[in-house]
């Protein structure tokens, strides 16, 4: 079986770097937070060429805490993106706002600029772009739209590290970025790990805070905090990673420009790739006619193939209160109703990206 990931081969090629690097923590005994953390910080806002990092414990914290940081609560709206994971809207519902969601586009699937302004009330105060599956979004069109009403601006980077939007690292771009190093993603944690991102020092300042249960100096509590800090061994091993996070993600752009360019099927709708970006190809989305009957054919070939947000996060029960119907958002809907994710993960052989290929053409329906 073709797997639609396999983590156990990155393991095995760096299996002793890594046990080194978990083993150093344990003998300094340095667990919640920490040096280890501390130098990742330090690592990964040098990478992205940001003032600043800070690690919390997922993905879903660093979008929490960068709505505390903007000041967003009871009474506030912030735009976000229909074709998401939920965590997106999470962030937003935490602090007492509410997401507001808007379209993607039918071309990118990434957030639509325009849907963006037109969703845009006294009462908005800032917009969340995703740069989903790796691609980055239409920053520029944002970044307009933005400074115009006088909103903040955000970039949800758990699927984009390593991306560039005209040369310019993911997570560099906005007031702030988020990202998630759950295991999966390009550059992924042995469990849970986030991070937070700006060129504000204010920002990252206030994050270490909140995130160190509200407090600078032990048991001298500034605020109401939170304890999500990163882990000292999520730390280690992530800074064993992003050594080999650029020669990743060129192997899994090589393998996606494969897809781009050889799955030739007509049934097969693929996502566009705008010249000034360059995506990472977190995740490789197609659009078919029949998602269902697509990955029972791809199984019975030996290959894995999944749904990533089946159901779109304007329509989930959890939002149902906000009274969202199908047709607010028809773009993120049809994506959502046909959508499946091909294998892509750079330990990939040559033999299974063929098999991959020649499978997908050879869907009929």
């Amino acid at each position: 079986m073709i797997k639609r990931i396999d983590l156990s081969r990155n393991y095995k090629a760096h299996k002793e770097e890594y046990l080194k690097a978990i083993e150093a923590v344990c003998e300094e005994t340095a667990f919640s937070g920490g040096k280890y953390a501390d130098r990742f910080d330090r690592e990964f806002a040098e990478y992205l060429g940001v003032t600043g990092v800070s690690g919390v414990n997922n993905g879903t914290s660093a979008l929490h805490l960068a709505m505390l940081c903007l000041g967003i609560g009871d009474g506030d709206e912030v735009i976000v993106p229909a074709n998401t994971y939920i965590a997106t809207a999470w962030g937003v519902s935490y602090t007492g706002a509410k997401p507001v969601f808007a379209d993607c586009t039918s071309d990118t699937w990434e957030i639509d600029p325009d849907d963006v302004e037109r969703k845009i009330t006294d009462k908005t105060k800032a917009i969340i772009g995703v740069h989903l599956y790796g691609q980055p979004f239409e920053y520029k069109k944002l970044r307009e739209i933005a400074d115009r009403h006088g909103l903040g601006l955000v970039e949800d980077c758990a699927q984009s590290a390593g991306a560039e939007y005209e040369g310019k690292k993911t997570g560099s771009l906005c007031d702030i970025g988020c990202f998630s190093f759950y295991p999966g993603k390009n550059l992924y944690a042995f469990g849970e790990g986030g991070a937070v991102s700006s060129n504000d020092p204010a920002v990252i300042d206030k994050v270490n805070v909140y995130k160190n249960q509200g407090c600078r100096t032990r048991y001298f509590h500034e605020v109401i905090g939170y304890n999500m800090r990163l882990e000292g061994i999520q730390g280690a091993v992530l800074s064993v990673s992003l050594k080999y996070l650029d020669d990743w993600n060129k192997t899994r752009i090589g393998i996606g420009k494969r897809y781009d360019a050889e799955i030739t099927n007509p049934l097969i709708t693929k996502q566009f790739h705008p010249d000034n970006t360059k995506p990472v190809y977190h995740l490789y989305e197609i659009k078919v006619p029949d998602p269902e009957s697509f990955i029972a054919y791809m199984a019975d070939a030996g290959i894995e193939c999944q749904r990533h947000y089946p159901v779109p996060c304007h329509l989930q029960d959890a939002y149902k209160s906000l009274g969202y119907k199908r047709g607010d958002c028809p773009n993120a809907e049809g994506l959502a109703e046909h959508c499946v994710t091909l294998p892509m993960y750079p330990e990939m052989t040559e033999e299974e990206i063929i098999t991959v290929i020649d499978k997908t053409n050879n869907y009929r329906g």
